[in-house]
């Protein structure tokens, strides 16, 4: 480095000697103004073209979730293979939603214990969200309602079994704090 430098001190009056032509300097910042134009153009349009692109994806992206992935989810009810299911349908979902309440109403000893237990019984409506996938595949196929009404039945059986146990519970509490409070009389 310290030679190329000595060597360009010792010709400087040659290197000097060549200037370039006339107007050089007007070409050369007329040249720099177009490229410059050029290039914020470029970004410009080149951003407008890829956020209209992004945004083309997203609305597309989003109207599939919507319209092909929630019918792939859901499934087939019973009410839309005929009408008769549909009444037995509704008649099972009335049900439990009444029993549903009537557990909501007992008075239980820990919080927990009631979100244990309702956390239980929505686990086996998802038994029943893989029917409806199964009665998507296949409408016609009896064994798959048969399944699904008897689901409903099983959930009633063990929602009534539970409304009677927590009943008993209910009774033998009633039924200790009565004979506590006649002990202290």
């Amino acid at each position: 480095m310290k030679d190329l430098d000595k060597i360009i001190q010792e010709n400087r009056q040659s290197f000097d000697h060549f200037e370039p032509g006339e107007g050089h300097f007007e070409r050369f910042e007329e040249k720099l103004k177009e490229f410059n134009k050029k290039k914020r153009s470029f970004k410009i349009g080149y951003l407008l073209k890829a956020a209209v692109v992004a945004i083309m994806v997203v609305l597309s992206g989003l109207w599939v979730f919507d319209n092909v992935n929630f019918r792939v989810n859901k499934g087939i009810a019973l009410s839309e293979i005929s009408e008769e299911y549909g009444e037995v349908e509704m008649y099972y979902t009335q049900l439990v939603n009444q029993k549903y309440q009537e557990i909501g109403q007992f008075q239980f000893m820990d919080s927990s214990q009631k979100v244990i237990l309702m956390k239980e019984l929505s686990q086996m409506d998802s038994i029943y969200e893989n029917l409806k996938h199964d009665l998507t595949t296949n409408p016609s196929d009896q064994r798959v309602i048969n399944a699904m009404i008897q689901h409903y039945q099983l959930k009633v059986e063990v929602i009534n079994h539970i409304l009677n146990q927590l009943q008993q519970a209910q009774d033998i509490n009633k039924q200790k704090s009565e004979n506590y409070e006649s002990t202290n009389i």
